[in-house]
């Protein structure tokens, strides 16, 4: 992660694709790969929330990795003994060691482990959430929405690269910039763009269509994030998401929709945030708020019409192993 003057991410992921033919070496097989998360991170909940939605718990396992990591990457300090029961190992670099034991690049989640081997297939966040949708379709549980309908997938795609560059990275520009100059640019396109959010959003239950889709997941993982870190830590505080009334509403229909809200664990996002980050919080406190109550409030945003799930039906329960503690969620610990 680059947080020199004008922060740049670095995007040299592993852009090995699983597919349904297996045309790049790996294909498509229940119980041969498993997802590897950190709750924390909004990037990795992004593939949480899909695989919730679209049921492939069955047949793709997750290891849920600690909140704090340090240099040596993340670490499974969540399972027993400190080791994830399935890899074996005790922090995810040795996946990526074990493809290449010269491996220079990010250590990061979401990452699709290969189980017979040991080795990351691919850590490729944006692209990994669109394959599950499309090339793990035959693995799909019965009702499950579609997040992206070939249609609408223009406008998706559309949607979500403004999103990525000004909202889903631009809080990453804001906290991490290393000039007045840079900070205010990132804040000022960050405001711009939820503004413009807000105003396609007043109207719309969704993002695009009438349904959840892919936009409304990547949209979801940053708004839940927003007043508990982005606000303080990344002093993006023009306004909180409390005080934006459409994003706010938008905000908490998700929240409440199965999938959703259910996966969000606030301890994790706040520790990690303000541990890892220690060259901006030097002192290590955890902030105690905000309160989270308000995201059980009644939203109204049913009254524009839409349905979550289309046809379909919401997702059942997750496992009681892949649950958000209590405590963590102003839900009470229901179903991650």
């Amino acid at each position: 992660m680059n947080r020199g003057r004008d922060y740049s991410r670095d995007t040299r992921y592993l852009a090995t694709r699983i597919t349904a033919d297996g045309r790049e070496g790996f294909p498509v097989e229940p119980g041969r790969y498993r997802l590897v998360v950190s709750r924390a991170c909004p990037w990795a909940s992004r593939a949480v929330t899909v695989r919730r939605l679209l049921g492939l718990e069955p047949v793709l396992s997750m290891a849920i990795a600690g909140p704090v990591h340090d240099e040596r990457s993340w670490a499974f300090d969540l399972d027993p003994g400190g080791r994830d029961p399935v890899l074996g190992i005790r922090r995810l670099r040795e996946a990526y060691l074990a493809l290449d034991p010269g491996y220079d690049k990010g250590i990061t989640v979401p990452a699709i482990v290969d189980v017979p081997s040991g080795r990351v297939v691919t850590n490729d966040f944006a692209r990994l959430t669109l394959d599950l949708s499309s090339e793990w379709r035959a693995h799909h549980r019965p009702g499950a929405p579609d997040l992206y309908p070939t249609a609408l997938r223009d406008e998706i795609d559309a949607v979500n690269a403004v999103v990525y560059e000004d909202v889903n990275n631009g809080v990453y520009r804001a906290g991490f910039a290393g000039t007045q100059e840079a900070y205010a640019t990132a804040f000022g396109h960050l405001f711009a763009r939820l503004e413009q959010l807000s105003a396609r959003l007043e109207d719309s239950r969704y993002l695009v269509g009438d349904t959840i889709t892919e936009a409304d997941v990547r949209l979801f993982t940053t708004l839940v994030r927003f007043d508990a870190v982005y606000h303080g830590h990344f002093k993006c505080n023009r306004r909180k998401l409390t005080e934006m009334p459409v994003l706010w509403a938008y905000a908490r229909d998700l929240f409440q929709t199965p999938g959703f809200g259910d996966t969000v664990d606030f301890d994790h996002i706040k520790r990690h945030y303000h541990l890892v980050h220690d060259d901006i919080n030097p002192t290590g406190i955890v902030p105690a708020g905000p309160d989270l109550s308000g995201w059980l409030e009644p939203h109204g945003r049913a009254s524009l019409g839409g349905r979550p799930f289309g046809a379909g039906t919401p997702p059942p329960p997750a496992p009681p192993e892949e649950r958000v503690p209590p405590g963590h969620t102003p839900l009470g610990g229901g179903p991650a």
